[in-house]
């Protein structure tokens, strides 16, 4: 019974993903006429945090988009949501701007972006590798097809591991970083600590020499 209701749960939350992913896909078409607006909701909305962490998902690019092109998006979005453009509401429009920023920082930069696109060849050789296993099991089940067999099915496969690596990649930073301000904060304390005892030892050898001093004078 408990693994029949893991399997339910499972199965919701991956019906509930896709039909997420599919509003998604829907709104990315309308990108040639998305408001200012739009685009401010697009960059803020559930669960942006998350999809906000593919710079190609936050320009609307494929990854393969040469860089040029790329930045003649970046342009285009960063002029529509810039606070200037969006006075009755500058707050959230600079918070998607700053998104826009920070996503096209990360693809014109070499080396972050050969970290992007490893990310994104990683999710299609593990896409391959899952749906060549999917298939082996559905010819033993008399099966032709399976639904990744649809481009769209097969692209909607290799974007949410896509997303969940750049999830991995993000967490696996912020883990660092926790270790890394750990250490520092550590190093310091012994530091700290090193010119306490250091100080201690200073006015001790001070105290010490002027009473010795005043043993010699009184004698």
């Amino acid at each position: 019974m408990k693994i029949m209701a893991q399997d339910t749960q499972k199965e919701n939350k991956e019906a509930a993903f896709n039909e997420f992913y599919t509003e998604v896909k829907e709104i990315e078409k309308r990108d040639s006429v998305l408001t200012p607006k739009q685009q401010i909701e697009r960059l803020l909305r559930p669960g942006s945090t998350y999809f906000n962490l593919n710079p190609f998902e936050v320009l609307q690019v494929e990854p393969e988009t040469a860089i040029e092109d790329v930045k003649k998006k970046y342009r285009r979005l960063s002029i529509l949501v810039h606070p200037d453009k969006n006075q009755d509401d500058p707050d959230r429009a600079q918070q998607a701007f700053e998104v826009v920023n920070r996503a096209w920082r990360t693809l014109e930069n070499e080396e972050s972006r050969k970290k992007c696109l490893d990310i994104v060849e990683e999710a299609k050789g593990r896409t391959d590798i899952m749906l060549a296993e999917k298939r082996k099991k559905a010819k033993k089940e008399g099966k032709e097809a399976i639904p990744e067999d649809n481009p769209e099915k097969y692209k909607h496969a290799v974007y949410v591991l896509t997303m969940k690596l750049f999830a991995d990649m993000e967490r696996k930073r912020r883990e660092l970083a926790e270790r890394d301000q750990e250490e520092r904060k550590r190093k310091r304390e012994q530091e700290i600590e090193e010119e306490e005892k250091q100080k201690a030892e200073r006015e001790w050898q001070k105290n010490f020499e002027e009473s010795r001093q005043n043993r010699v004078e009184s004698w």
